[in-house]
């Protein structure tokens, strides 16, 4: 590498000065020959390089006007060039269109045009780099009132993390055979499990079998009406996750984004449900000496958990983003959970047009982390109110509410379904025309279809990319927000 002051690009690289900045001046010269003088290398650098990473606008000119030709079949050559540069005046610096024909001659091999790419992106990184810290200085000096110092923190950390990832170069194609290893790998993780679970298990059998547990990269919508038991089901699959290792006896770190609900009604949740104390009771203090021993116990068992809780409201997608990064750096992840995804904001600068676009941007966000960091993201919806105006109230994809690009974004949609709640609502008046055998018997009807309900959830997956839909049923202990696999079919209504 060595320092060549041709230019500096862009308002931010010109506050430092040009002999401080990196190039790779020689490097250019010998790819740029080597590409002249055998095109095929072209093959070994065109997947990362791009003509923005050059030092010198007249190299990056040049590179993209090979890459114009040999895209379209055309040999590029310094004769195939010299018209097209001939009155370039940034190569006139250089002795005009004789240079493209010195660049040639001066190349001893071309085996090294790898190398010489690896240099020019690792100069352009560092370049831009220097421009990242000028620009963050900047902006904190610039008394921005529309956007607080922790807005400019996550701002300043996303754009870090995306200049990392133009440093990564992509994996383009594998071998058939990579891709079968990591297939066999997959199968023999669910084996290790009785068979059922490849992904990250939730602790519900008849669910992740259903599943096969939630996988890494996929974005798992869990949506439904208020009073459902939405928040309590993702709960309840974080802390089993959390308390649960791996089948390697790793530790599973969660990150559960609670909007909605403070850390402290959380937690007084999961003692409830590991007690089975009601949570009103807990709130109130309404509690028995047993209780209380009952409540210290549980602390005891279940504090060491790996589950980690931001109760930020209103939070952007890239603060998320941020923080579950960090997250996964500092202590490992193995699930994030989002509770709701209508309460997140895009990112500062961000201006959708409207509701739905907004939302849009949050879910194809989502999206972006669960592949980037690896982990399934499950994250909470509300559905429209739609579904109260139907005599079935069970929720289907239409429903999901300011929908956008929910459903095409996820992986797995999946409602909450509590016939309970609607029937606990819906007890028979006597109408003006029935006699009192007929409203009897209605009543009557509505009380064993109720009781045969009660405790009873419906898993309903609507969307599955990777496995079959249908239908799952769980208990529900409303008093404990506890769901459970224990149930008894017999008790089922009817039209199950």
């Amino acid at each position: 590498m060595v320092t060549h002051p041709l230019s500096v690009r862009g308002d931010s690289e010109a506050q430092a000065r040009p002999e401080d900045l990196p190039y790779t001046f020689e490097a250019e010269q010998g790819l740029l020959g080597a590409i002249l003088v055998n095109n095929r290398a072209y093959e070994l650098v065109s997947d990362y390089l791009s003509e923005n990473q050059f030092s010198d606008p007249a190299h990056g000119r040049i590179y993209a006007e090979c890459a114009r030709l040999i895209s379209r079949g055309q040999l590029a050559n310094p004769v195939t060039l010299q018209a097209r540069f001939n009155q370039d005046e940034s190569l006139e610096a250089h002795g005009g269109s004789a240079y493209l024909a010195n660049l040639a001659a001066s190349v001893v091999t071309v085996v090294n045009a790898g190398d010489y790419g690896t240099l020019i992106r690792d100069a352009h990184l560092r370049r831009e780099l220097l421009a990242f810290s000028q620009q963050t200085a900047s902006d904190a000096l610039s008394h921005n009132h529309d956007l607080t110092a922790t807005e400019q923190i996550e701002i300043a950390e996303n754009r870090l993390f995306t200049l990392a990832e133009t440093g990564e170069v992509d994996r383009g194609f594998i071998h058939f055979r990579e891709a079968l290893n990591e297939s066999v790998r997959t199968a023999e993780a669910a084996y290790q499990r009785d068979g059922q679970v490849a992904g990250v298990a939730t602790g519900f059998a008849d669910l992740d079998r259903r599943l096969g547990g939630l996988h890494r990269s996929d974005l798992v919508i869990l949506a439904g009406r208020p009073s459902m038991g939405k928040t309590a089901l993702a709960t309840n699959i974080a802390f089993q996750v959390a308390r649960n290792p791996d089948p390697d006896g790793r530790r599973q770190p969660v990150a559960f984004f609670s909007l909605e609900m403070s850390s402290q009604q959380l937690a007084t949740r999961i003692l409830a449900e590991r007690t089975g104390i009601g949570s009103e009771r807990i709130r109130r203090g309404e509690l028995a000496r047993a209780d209380f021993q009952s409540l210290v116990e549980a602390t005891g068992e279940i504090e060491t958990a790996p589950l980690f809780i931001d109760d930020t409201p209103a939070l952007a997608i890239s603060a998320l983003r941020s923080r579950a990064r960090r997250l996964k750096r500092r202590h490992g992840l193995s699930l994030i959970v989002v509770d709701y995804l209508q309460l997140m904001t895009p990112p500062p600068g961000v201006r959708p047009d409207n509701r739905v676009q907004e939302v849009s941007i949050v879910t194809q966000n989502l999206k972006a982390v669960a592949k980037e960091l690896d982990v399934p993201v499950l994250a909470l919806s509300q559905l429209s109110r739609s579904v109260e105006q139907r005599e079935d109230r069970r929720p289907m994809l239409s429903d999901l509410r300011d929908s956008g690009s929910i459903e095409q974004d996820a992986d797995v949609v999946m409602f909450v379904f509590r016939e309970q709640y609607y029937l606990e609502r819906a007890e028979p008046k006597q109408r003006a025309a029935e006699s009192d055998e007929q409203f009897d018997k209605r009543h009557e009807n509505w009380k064993a279809r109720l009781e045969r309900s009660h405790g009873v959830a419906e898993i309903i997956i609507d969307k599955h990319r990777q496995g079959p839909t249908g239908i799952e049923r769980l208990h529900f202990n409303g008093e404990i927000t506890k769901f459970s696999d224990a149930i008894d079919d017999d008790r089922l209504p009817d039209q199950y």
